[in-house]
This record gives C-alpha cells, sequence and structure tokens, in this order.
C-alpha cells in the first residue's frame, strides 16, 4: 500500500481558540457545526481547517510544546483568480486582523505574490499563478 497523495485536514496550534475562530470567521470561512470548545473546523475548498490550542495539539503529536520560532519551515497557500483578486484578498486579511509579511508583487516565475501572519503567526501566501488554472469551484488543477 501506498500513502494517498492528498491533504485531508490541516490543524494550526493556536494560543487563543476562540480568537483565532474570529479570525477565521471575519475572513469570511464558514464555521463547521463539527466544532466543539476544544477544537474549531473550518471548510475549505479541497480539504478541513482545524484549529487546537498549540500546547494540546504538541502533546497529541507527543512531541514537546517549544516557543515557536519565527519562521517554522511551512505556509499555506491561497491561489486566486488574478492580481486584482490578491489584493483584494490581503486587504480582507489586513481587516480581519492579518499582519502583511511581504506585500503582493510580481515574481520571478511569472505570478503576483504576497504574505500575511494570522494572530498566532501562522503564514499564508496570496497568490495568482498563470500558470496553475483554477476550476470553476476554486480549486487548483495542476497540470
Amino acid at each position: 500500500m501506498t500513502v494517498p497523495a492528498r491533504i485531508s485536514i490541516v490543524t494550526l496550534g493556536v494560543a487563543d481558540l476562540e480568537a483565532s475562530a474570529r479570525f477565521y470567521q471575519d475572513l469570511g470561512w464558514k464555521r463547521s457545526s463539527a466544532s466543539s470548545p476544544e477544537i474549531v473546523w473550518f471548510h475549505t475548498a479541497d480539504s478541513a481547517l482545524g484549529l487546537f490550542p498549540a500546547e494540546e495539539l504538541a502533546a497529541d503529536a507527543g512531541v514537546p510544546a517549544e516557543p515557536e520560532s519565527a519562521f517554522r519551515g511551512v505556509t499555506l497557500a491561497i491561489n486566486l483568480e488574478d492580481e486584482a483578486a490578491v489584493d483584494q484578498a490581503l486587504q480582507s486579511a489586513v481587516d480581519a486582523g492579518a499582519t502583511v509579511v511581504k506585500p503582493p508583487q510580481r515574481t520571478s516565475w511569472g505570478g503576483y505574490s504576497g504574505y500575511f501572519e494570522d494572530p498566532d503567526g501562522h503564514l499564508w501566501e496570496l497568490a495568482h499563478n498563470p500558470f496553475f488554472p483554477l476550476t470553476s469551484e476554486g480549486r487548483l488543477d495542476l497540470p
């Protein structure tokens, strides 16, 4: 058997569960009724986003809960239809409480990209990649 090439859930460790949940709701994301006082779930196009207290997430994984460094070696990305959509999404993220890490700009690979961090420092890239089309549902359609 092989490991299926899919990502079903991304779970982010957070300091304040309700504050982080409000941030994602303010982005316009739909909170799932499967949420509980212990974990908050959001619907995404192809998977689910979970928010879970960071120390409890570390304990669940069996690793020590260490202080977070500025860069964790992971970014999450949302591909958008065009440059204007990137700019609009970044403004919506800022309005919800995000911090701009890198303003959107044209990239060396022919796209347009910028970064923000959520209240817990998780990095999100907002990008338009003209070489990776999106389906009518907004899903990435890799060639």
